[in-house]
């Protein structure tokens, strides 16, 4: 089991940026693909970015493609989201999941087996 802590949430403008940091402890991190989810209120969690174990594949939602860049530090145990031009549609409470496989195209909530407790992101107009 993989214990998950996302942190670095908060109040932006639109247009301005963020980065998302989830730190990760228990079983081996660097085993495993990451992924971000998003809940915004009143809708069902949706999926963001996920990243294989290395690093080496990435993908995206259509709806932050371009915008958003996950990446993952092995070394640190941590995985980051970093969010450019933000819009208020991507206000939500972010989090981030431990896949149950090593590769990135999994998009699913049912594929990921470990959640942090979410951290908010509220982008203004």
């Amino acid at each position: 089991q993989v214990q998950l802590v996302e942190s670095g949430g908060g109040l932006v403008q639109g247009g301005g940026s963020l980065r998302l940091s989830c730190a990760a402890s228990g079983r081996t991190f660097s085993s495993y693909a990451m992924g971000w989810f998003r809940q915004a209120p009143g809708k069902e969690r949706e999926y963001v970015a996920s990243i294989s174990w290395r690093g080496g594949s990435t993908y995206y939602a259509d709806s932050v493609k371009g915008r958003f860049t996950i990446s993952r530090d092995n070394a640190k145990n941590t995985l980051y989201l970093q969010m450019n031009s933000l819009k208020p549609e991507d206000t939500a409470v972010y989090y981030c999941a431990a896949s149950r496989f090593s590769g990135a195209y999994y998009f699913s909530q049912s594929d990921y087996a470990s959640w942090g407790q979410g951290t908010q992101v509220t982008v203004s107009s």
